[in-house]
């Protein structure tokens, strides 16, 4: 029963992530009314590989995919996002 109400819990936490995703980084696109199942099929399966550089961590994404660049504009709008404080 337990793992029922935490497997519930987190849809509804990434349900929320999606929607906060949509609303900020998205003004004026299409993509912002997207379903979930659209967003996973078109950003969230973009190829890219994590890579560690001087104690970093470097994201590399595919140039040939179709969504790179909207995926790109979306991790800079929530880049420039101030911090919550």
């Amino acid at each position: 029963m337990d793992q029922n109400k935490i497997w519930c819990a987190v849809v509804s936490l990434a349900c929320e992530l999606i929607a906060w995703l949509q609303m900020l980084t998205l003004h004026g696109h299409p993509a912002r009314r997207w379903e979930p199942k659209r967003l996973r099929l078109r950003l969230f399966s973009v190829a890219g590989r994590l890579a560690r550089s001087a104690r970093q961590v470097v994201l590399h994404l595919s140039n040939s995919g179709r969504w790179t660049d909207l995926l790109l504009s979306i991790i800079t709008t929530l880049r420039s996002l101030p911090a919550p404080t």
